[in-house]
C-alpha cells in the first residue's frame, strides 16, 4: 500500500509541474499575441493534459507498472498516447478550425518537438554516461594503485 501512495505522490507532483509549465507558457503566448485573458477552456485543457499526461509518463518511464522495457519501447508507449491525448484536446477544445489543413501542421509540430526532446535527452544521457565512465575509470585506477601498494 505504501508503494501505491508513493506512486500517487510522484504522479501528483509530475501533474502539478506539467500544469504549471503549461499555464506559464500559455500566459506568455497570450501576452505575446496581445491577449490579456487566458480562456477557461485553455485552463481546462491544460488540466486534462497534465493529469492524464503525467499518468502516461508515469506508466512509460517508471518501473512500477512496466518492469523491464527498452528505452525505445518506453518512448513509443509515451508518444502514441500523448499524441492521441493532445489531438483529442485539440479537437474537443477547438484549438484551430477542424476543416483547415492545420491538422498536418499540428502533427508536424508534435513530431518535431518529440524528436527534438528525444535527441536532446539522448545527447544529455550520452554526455552524463561519458562523465560517469571517466569517474569510474579514475576510481578503478585509484583502487588498483592502492591494491598494488598494499601487496608490496
Amino acid at each position: 500500500m505504501k508503494d501505491f501512495w508513493n506512486g500517487l505522490m510522484e504522479w501528483k507532483t509530475a501533474a502539478s509541474y506539467l500544469f504549471t509549465g503549461i499555464i506559464i507558457l500559455g500566459t506568455i503566448v497570450m501576452l505575446v499575441v496581445g491577449e490579456s485573458v487566458l480562456p477557461i477552456t485553455v485552463i481546462i485543457s491544460a488540466f486534462i493534459f497534465s493529469t492524464v499526461g503525467a499518468f502516461i509518463q508515469f506508466i512509460a518511464f517508471t518501473d512500477r507498472i512496466i518492469k523491464k522495457a527498452r528505452y525505445s519501447i518506453r518512448m513509443i508507449i509515451f508518444a502514441v498516447p500523448s499524441f492521441i491525448l493532445l489531438a483529442a484536446n485539440a479537437f474537443f477544445f477547438r484549438w484551430f478550425p477542424l476543416e483547415s489543413g492545420l491538422w498536418l501542421t499540428f502533427c508536424f509540430v508534435f513530431l518535431s518537438i518529440f524528436l527534438g526532446l528525444t535527441i536532446g535527452f539522448e545527447v544529455y544521457y550520452h554526455a552524463i554516461g561519458k562523465k560517469y565512465d571517466g569517474l569510474l575509470g579514475e576510481y578503478r585506477k585509484k583502487k588498483e594503485l592502492e591494491n598494488t601498494s598494499r601487496t608490496k
